[in-house]
């Protein structure tokens, strides 16, 4: 029997390789899915040449058939973004809901996607689904624009035959989450602004105006010494205006470090996330996003049926925060074991005594999946509250930031004046 060399997603979406025997290439694509894995590419190993006798890849390479079938995942050639991804998904759920089926749903849908990217993935969905796969199997092929959320909820849907409902409820919940998450950024832009313009303002002063006023001290004083502040301010226009890219450089570069020991490191991102949620002012804004994310996904998963387990696992990963998704782990194995969710996450101290008793109650007369959707539906108008009050404390600190910042350089320069006005006067 022929081999074939083949490039697979497990269910936890890693990439395998591998070699298998089969009759054709449709038998060894079936194997592959019975072993639970979704192929992305399975090609026959062809004898040739000076090649082992039972076509043992040589490492050299050969040309591509036409029986070839190779899925390339998005990656950095493109992007799907998240709006057109829930427009996709309640379109598709508009036209399964009113009887399409699913594939010319898929066909209907490819046409008329502007998105040149999504337009793509959505003809390899189609060609998928058509060749024998689930709507779930073909998902999972492109883990990088269906992430495990999407992928277990619409798998959940076609085991209990209301995928619709599910395709509703993730549309759903995908748009109410971007709307957190478009709040959120348009109540970080005003500071980020404040800053931009704070910034470009400094490096005018410290380029243009300072300079100029050194030039008048040099002349004036006649080497008498200037007061220590105004010595600073002229020392640091000096390094910007002599040195502006080393100080460029380092500022990128620290910056990098910080980034990078955040996003790479266990303990610096545990760290920072421990000090955001401890920040006065933007710490109950993230607490809320966190706690209305969380009861929002479990309970859209739950209610879907998807196992409370497999639910928990999902979540964590879409936590957003470290210490949050410690709490989930500890809710997981408190479910596992047999006990309450209500117990671990009251020992996180992350969330208030008024969201574990409504998980309680939800709990103890079997409602819990809306109870889970009524707790996000409250942090969502508290979410709105938490960014209109952030918005409005942000706006005079910024203020007051900045009127510090060109106050500081405006009075160094007029330190050496003074001084030497109060000199004169006591001559």
């Amino acid at each position: 029997m022929p081999l074939y060399n083949y490039t697979a997603l497990d269910s936890k979406g890693k990439e395998k390789e591998g070699t298998l025997e089969g009759a054709n290439q449709n038998e060894a694509i079936t194997r592959l899915k019975e072993m639970g894995f979704f192929p992305t590419k399975v090609i026959e190993i062809k004898a040739g040449a000076g090649a082992p006798a039972k076509g043992i890849a040589t490492g050299a390479k050969k040309k591509k058939s036409a029986k070839d079938i190779q899925i390339k995942i998005p990656g950095f050639g493109g992007s799907v973004d998240t709006k057109s991804l829930c427009t996709f998904t309640r379109q598709l759920a508009t036209l399964v809901d009113a009887g399409l089926p699913l594939l010319r749903g898929m066909q209907v849908l490819g046409k008329q996607e502007k998105n040149p990217m999504l337009r793509e993935i959505i003809g390899k969905l189609s060609a998928s689904i058509e060749g024998g796969s689930t709507f779930s199997e073909s998902l999972a092929q492109h883990p990088k624009i269906f992430d495990k959320l999407f992928i277990n909820m619409v798998k959940a849907g076609e085991l209990g035959g209301v995928l619709e409902v599910t395709l509703n409820r993730l549309s759903e919940f995908m748009e109410k989450a971007e709307k957190i998450k478009a709040k959120v950024k348009a109540a970080m832009f005003y500071p980020v602004a404040v800053l931009v313009v704070a910034g470009g303002i400094v490096v005018l002063l410290m380029v243009v105006v300072v300079p100029s006023f050194e030039k008048i001290f040099a002349e004036m004083l006649d080497g008498a010494s200037m007061p220590a502040f105004t010595v600073f301010v002229l020392a640091i226009s000096r390094g910007i205006q002599h040195h502006f890219i080393i100080v460029a450089g380092v500022a990128i570069a620290l910056w990098i470090a910080f980034k990078q020991t955040i996003n790479k490191t266990k303990v610096g991102r545990y760290w920072w996330d421990w000090f955001i949620l401890r920040s006065p002012a933007v710490g109950p804004l993230v607490t809320k996003v966190c706690i209305s994310r969380f009861t929002r996904t479990l309970g859209t998963l739950v209610s879907s049926g998807v196992p409370i387990l497999q639910a928990l696992n999902i979540v964590r990963e879409t936590a957003g925060n470290v210490i949050v998704s410690n709490a989930i782990v500890s809710v997981y194995d408190s479910v596992k074991e047999g006990d309450t969710i209500t117990r671990p996450l009251e020992a996180s101290g992350i969330f208030p005594p008024m969201v574990i008793s409504m998980i309680d109650v939800g709990e103890q007369t079997g409602a819990l999946p809306e109870m889970m959707i009524r707790i996000s539906n409250n942090y969502d108008e508290e979410v709105d509250n938490a960014v209109g009050a952030l918005t409005s404390l942000i706006e005079p600190i910024m203020i007051v930031f900045l009127a510090v910042i060109v106050g500081g350089i405006v009075i160094a320069m007029f330190m050496p004046l003074i001084a030497m006005m109060d000199k004169m006067g006591s001559d």
